[in-house]
């Protein structure tokens, strides 16, 4: 019995000690993070571990004590990868192959600042979605999964500084005046027709959208509000990939294809996006009520009902060839179209004291198309001493038409004689571009320069026929017809210096421009002319603190040089008792925007700014009745001025690996004033609005979406508009991995419609108009992506960006 035991005793303690030499020793590593120059413990830091194989095996955050651990480790030898976005990374050797020595302390492993303080300061954590730099604020599409199955104009209701409202017209930082860019370029379609190209355009095929909210000098000084910036995905390496998007929306909207593609081969690369939308908008109702006060008074009440159909297709592309690594070529290419046919009735009812005045029924039948095209091609020239100095020689050519075809009957008359009518509008513009742009580092200091030529062509043709009952046919009616031609030509040359020092960098420069204007009504035989010189200076000072955070100080002069749209004096009778025209006198708006912006990144990221515009000579829409006629007109003019302060924020939460919340808000008081008629008018009042979104992300590829908006009221001279909220939901899901994935949202479930309300006034009438938009809509989106690629496409970093004459009215 003794020898079984004693046998059992041996037997067990020989197993394990076989099993004790089989298994793995549990090893770990540990180590504290700091600051080198402060020596206090750096929080939030990533810390990444890779085996022998150089295969990342554990990643972690360090704590608010700087400190982390990876425990439970193999025997091996392994490397830790200290990563920040302000701080230099860092990498150690780790041997776990010493059974004796089961723990590696790395004790205080101290991390150094970065010296270039101008490099992007992250907002969100686990790939970003908003970045913060020095000059403006970047949303990365790619990184909100609601990008799958919206448009562009979709996704910019949740940029910070944007606004989209009720009549999706994109306002930044609460105003008109900005410029909408393509990669840093102007476009066509953005000139043209920039809403409806964004809301047929799939948000799946655009990387980001920038905002620069103070533009430095290299660029041009139009955009008081800003400059937009669109990113499309255009990352080309060896070999190809591209994206394909199908979708549609109802019950406005319709069905939509978009795509985007890359290729390189060698030492050519080439990338492109496009897409195309047939879209229908059923039937709504809408109403005018005015109200004029004087010896007279009368009361104008109108009802109608509109319907339309719109079909619209773009494409861009740009091309590149490394002649050596010192000499690139670059070009680029946009073409984009749209056709629209529009049906209209009114009922107009005019009153007075004494009864009926004067009543019509009025029937529209409108149809439109239009056509934009761009083409650039630049030469960039390295310089062996020092490969940052750049020498970029660019040239651009750009063109856009319009046509505006009415056809007007009205019946069931009372004291009105005017017969039917028919207007014809072609407007057209084009402008050529040549620019030199000369980059030179030295040391700390980079210094920029340039020259810039812009030789731009607008001109106008409408026509009004009235229809004569004595031979039926509709006659040319000289006095309401005119042929209009515009040039401008805009000469700049600016100078810019950034200086980088260790929590410091500075950024300031100053641009001067000559503009000369010619304008010819040929029909009238009479001419406008005008010449006028504007110096416009920038600053950007910029200071990063300890715990991760930065603040932005920043101030420039901007102007507004009205656009085609603002100068064509033809006169729009599609309502007959409202007539709008524009204003060939205009001359630019100069305005100045000071901003002060705080941003911290931790778990929590957080960005607030705080900015004062005042704007002289402003362009603004103004409106004048006339008792004679009953007519209320509308025009452009230089009367006004207006004072803007107010303040933004951003918040972005991951809750966890799956849930994360962001948050969005803006608060302005604006105070404009002008003249009206020659009388002084003057209003003021509180504009804001602001979002929340969140994302979940379930299990087998399904994340879930959901949005609420609030856009408040929009103040002009002469009166605001209603506020409303927005809501969606949305969920996609990946059917297969980084390939293909399928989206569907709906937006405000819960209201089939909803009335855009806009209270307006003048030195003698008071009027409200009332636009029903169906606001309940159902979108779904099929993407796939295709391709392989190895090695970034080499881009001129420097060419043509015309942002001199904004977008906004």
């Amino acid at each position: 019995m003794k020898l079984k035991s004693l046998l059992l005793i041996l037997l067990s303690f020989a197993l394990l000690n076989g099993y004790a030499q089989q298994t793995p020793a549990a090893y770990s590593v540990k180590g504290i993070v700091s600051d080198s120059a402060s020596r206090k413990p750096a929080d939030y830091i990533t810390v990444s571990l890779k085996n022998a194989a150089k295969q990342v095996v554990r990643t972690l955050a360090t704590k608010e004590d700087g400190k982390f651990a990876f425990d439970k480790l193999n025997a091996g030898k392994y490397t830790v990868t200290i990563i920040s976005v302000e701080y230099v990374p860092k990498v150690l050797s780790v041997d776990l192959t010493d059974n004796t020595k089961q723990v590696a302390d790395l004790g205080t492993v101290l991390i150094s600042p970065k010296v270039n303080q101008l490099a992007a300061v992250v907002v969100v954590a686990d790939k970003p979605i908003i970045k913060q730099e020095v000059d403006k604020i970047s949303y990365d599409l790619q990184a909100d999964p609601e990008s799958k199955s919206n448009t562009v104009l979709d996704m910019m209701r949740k940029v910070p500084l944007i606004s989209v409202d009720a009549e999706d017209n994109i306002l930044l930082k609460g105003q008109a005046g900005y410029k909408i860019l393509i990669n840093g370029k102007p476009s066509s379609m953005m000139e043209r027709d920039a809403k409806n190209i964004l809301k047929s355009m799939p948000a799946s095929t655009i990387q980001s959208i920038e905002v620069i909210t103070n533009p430095p000098a290299k660029y041009d000084s139009e955009g008081i509000a800003g400059i937009i910036n669109i990113i499309t995905n255009k990352k080309v390496d060896n070999g190809y990939n591209a994206s394909l998007n199908a979708s549609h929306r109802f019950p406005v909207g319709g069905p939509g294809v978009g795509g985007s593609f890359s290729f390189k081969q060698g030492k050519f690369g080439m990338s492109g996006f496009g897409g195309a939308n047939a879209s229908h908008s059923p039937a709504t109702r809408a109403s005018i009520v005015r109200t004029t006060t004087g010896s007279t008074s009368t009361s104008l009440s109108q009802n109608n009902g509109r319907e339309s159909d719109n079909q619209s297709g773009y494409f861009g592309t740009e091309l590149s060839y490394e002649i050596d690594s010192l000499n690139l070529i670059s070009a680029q290419f946009n073409v984009n179209g749209n056709n629209s046919d529009g049906l209209s009735s009114q009922n107009s009812l005019l009153n007075n004291s004494g009864g009926i005045m004067q009543t019509y029924d009025l029937a529209n039948v409108n149809n439109g198309h239009g056509r934009g095209l761009d083409g650039a091609l630049n030469y960039q020239l390295g310089f062996k001493k020092n490969k940052a100095r750049l020498l970029t020689f660019s040239y651009r050519y750009f063109e856009f038409n319009n046509e505006q075809q009415s056809s007007l009957g009205v019946s069931n008359r009372l004291n009105y004689a005017t017969p039917d009518y028919r207007q014809f509008n072609e407007s057209k513009a084009s402008e050529q571009t040549f620019q030199i742009d000369y980059v030179h580092p030295v040391k700390k200091l980079n210094i920029e320069a340039g020259v810039k030529g812009i030789l731009r062509k607008n001109n106008s043709d409408f026509q009004y026929l009235a229809f004569n009952s004595g031979n039926s046919l509709f006659e040319l009616d000289p006095s309401r017809t005119n042929n209009f031609n515009n040039s401008q030509n805009v000469f700049g040359a600016y100078n810019s210096y950034q200086y980088n020092l260790k929590n410091w960098g500075f950024k300031a420069g100053v641009r001067i421009e000559e503009t000369v204007i010619d304008a010819d009504f040929i029909s009238t035989a009479s001419s406008v002319k005008q010449d006028y010189f504007n110096v416009t200076p920038s600053i950007n000072v910029n200071r990063t603190f300890k715990d991760r955070s930065s603040l932005n100080v920043a101030y420039s002069l901007r102007i507004q040089r009205p656009g085609i749209y603002q100068l064509n004096p033809f006169v729009d009778r599609s309502n007959p008792s409202f007539e709008t025209t524009g204003n060939p006198n205009l001359r630019p708006s100069v305005g100045n925007d000071f901003r002060i912006n705080y941003n911290k990144s931790k778990k929590v990221s957080f960005n607030a700014s705080f900015r004062v515009n005042w704007i002289k000579t402003m362009i603004m829409p103004t409106s004048a009745f006339d008792p004679a006629t009953n007519i209320t007109r509308s025009s452009f003019g230089n009367t006004g001025k207006a004072l803007a302060y107010g303040a933004d924020f951003n918040v972005n939460y991951p809750v966890n690996k799956v849930w994360s919340l962001s948050a969005n808000g803006r608060l302005i008081h604006g105070q404009v004033r002008g003249l009206v008629n020659n009388v002084e008018i003057r209003n003021s009042g509180l504009m804001y609005g602001g979002s929340v979104s969140t994302t979940y992300r379930l299990e087998k590829g399904w994340r879930l979406g959901g949005n609420a908006y609030l856009n408040g009221p929009n103040l002009s001279i002469q009166g605001t508009s209603n506020a409303y909220i927005a809501t969606s939901l949305s969920a996609n899901k990946d059917i297969v991995k980084d390939k293909l994935s399928f989206s569907a949202s709906v937006n405000n479930p819960f209201s089939k419609y909803r009335t855009n309300r806009v209270e307006s006034f003048g030195p003698n009438f008071t009027q409200t108009d009332n636009n029903q938009t169906y606001f309940r809509g159902v979108s779904t989106s099929l993407n796939y992506r295709f391709g392989k690629l190895k090695e970034a496409i080499k881009k001129n970093k420097r060419g043509i960006s015309n942002d001199d004459v904004s977008n906004g009215g």
